[in-house]
């Protein structure tokens, strides 16, 4: 009976409305509200359809606030039968993804020769800021309606909201411990202040004193409850990551405003504590919005031109960290790309490929299901593998894709990231602690999702799940 009362709607008619009477609402904005508002009016908008344009991510749809707004009216206060009149907002704030908007209206007057009502409506953010305020006025029903809840329409937007879903799987797991190399930019100062915020990882700034202090008043941002270490230089602050991270006095390595190489050239010596058995290599994870499941690219920074064992760490690397992210004993499927889906002795990739599949049927390579050589189309793309009548588990269906050279690697990932619209994050693997390798092009969103991917992968390295 309780569940039959909670799947019934019931309006408020216009003898029963009381003035300060109120209704409220809380609903969080997701990449599919976007999608759908923006598929719905047309309003494409950079800010709501280019996950770089705002250093923050998306932003939701001013008017979003106003269809809740208009949900409460239609649907509990007053209800159904409600029909609008006028609707008088003003704008103070922007949503994000991920943000939550409490939405209330209280009854301000009634109009009692046209059976009108005026509400007040206020929405505020999780923050408790105002987003959204003003006052709408409805024709109130004269006759009280009772009717069963309608279903919500399921509306399907090509995509997947692979975003929220890898920052959502970091729910309950501790702050990870991370070293950020010389954060002298506001921007990095800002994104650090996001994922602290977002549980993700707890700050040790290392790098010039009076440079950070600088960065962050231009950030407003507040530091004084953040570790620093003062170095001289950006040089002097990568040694000091990697010896902290050598002492185990940091779990994760964040490159902040200052070369790659830099960073790496503190982590690659073997007297700086930090490397294992395997090579060093770096790892891309995409959400593609035309793919049905993320996607891993390997290796597109760290390798040049890697040879057959070092293609070995890199697919080793790349499963390993497939298994953390997903915390799946399930093989990941991988696919070993060249130009062409046969061997030839005139394509290196090719005869890699090949051995490269031999080792993992030999055990030289462990907890992932190989195929290769395969060609870009066939690894994605199941009808492109048929047509080539390539019988395989993996074609059409890789999880991880293993770049030939880091050329192909890189162009793979700048096209998914700036024409596939795909949301991009890396880490570097290999070493004793993840390293958050962002891009200086990166928007916070990419380097949230960076940091996610070192809070699982810091935590298979603790369990020993992967070595």
């Amino acid at each position: 009976m309780a569940k039959e009362q909670e799947n019934m709607m019931e309006n408020v008619t216009f003898t029963e409305l009381q003035i300060g009477q109120s209704a409220t609402i809380t609903r969080r904005l997701t990449l599919q509200d976007i999608r759908l508002f923006s598929a719905m009016s047309g309003d494409v908008n950079l800010s709501h359809v280019d996950s770089g344009y705002d250093p923050r991510g998306l932003v939701g749809h001013s008017l979003w606030a106003g269809a809740l707004i208009s949900s409460v009216l239609g649907t509990i206060l007053p209800g159904i039968g409600t029909i609008y009149r006028e609707q008088d907002l003003k704008f103070y704030k922007q949503l994000h993804v991920g943000d939550e908007l409490t939405v209330t209206l209280t009854a301000r007057e009634k109009l009692q020769d046209s059976h009108e009502a005026i509400f007040d409506c206020r929405c505020v953010d999780n923050t408790h800021s105002v987003v959204v305020e003003g006052r709408a006025r409805v024709l109130v029903p004269l006759e009280k309606i009772r009717h069963a809840r309608p279903d919500t329409l399921e509306a399907q937007v090509q995509g997947h909201d692979h975003y929220n879903a890898l920052i959502a799987s970091c729910d309950g797991l501790p702050a990870l411990r991370t070293a950020v190399v010389h954060p002298t930019q506001a921007r990095i100062i800002l994104a650090v202040k996001e994922a602290v915020e977002a549980n993700l990882i707890e700050p040790v700034l290392i790098g010039p004193e009076t440079k950070i202090r600088k960065a962050a008043e231009e950030a407003k941002v507040d530091i004084s409850a953040w570790e620093l270490f003062s170095t001289e230089h950006s040089h002097a602050a990568a040694e000091k990551a990697a010896e902290l991270a050598a002492q185990h006095a940091v779990n994760a390595i964040m490159k902040g405003s200052l070369h790659t190489d830099e960073v790496l050239s503190a982590v690659l010596p073997a007297n700086a504590g930090l490397r294992t058995a395997r090579k060093v290599s770096h790892v891309f994870y995409h959400g593609i919005p035309s793919y049905h499941k993320p996607l891993v690219i390997t290796d597109a920074v760290v390798n040049v031109a890697p040879d057959l064992m070092a293609k070995v760490d890199i697919c080793q690397n790349a499963i390993n960290f497939w298994r953390a992210v997903n915390e799946s004993e399930d093989k990941p499927n991988v696919a070993l790309l060249a130009a062409v889906e046969t061997v030839s002795a005139k394509m290196q990739a090719t005869l890699d490929a090949a051995a490269l599949c031999k080792m993992a049927d030999r055990n030289q390579i462990t907890g992932g299901n190989l195929d290769g050589p395969l060609a870009m189309d066939n690894a994605i793309n199941k009808e492109a593998a048929a047509d080539k009548g390539i019988v395989s588990s993996v074609a059409g269906n890789a999880d991880i894709l293993v770049a030939p050279d880091i050329e192909a690697a890189n162009i793979a990932v700048k096209l998914l990231t700036f024409l596939g619209k795909a949301d991009s994050a890396g880490l570097v693997l290999g070493a004793r602690v993840p390293i958050i390798l962002t891009s200086r092009a990166d928007n916070l969103r990419a380097r949230l999702m960076s940091c996610a991917l070192a809070v699982k992968t810091a935590k298979a390295l603790q369990e020993g799940v992967i070595k």
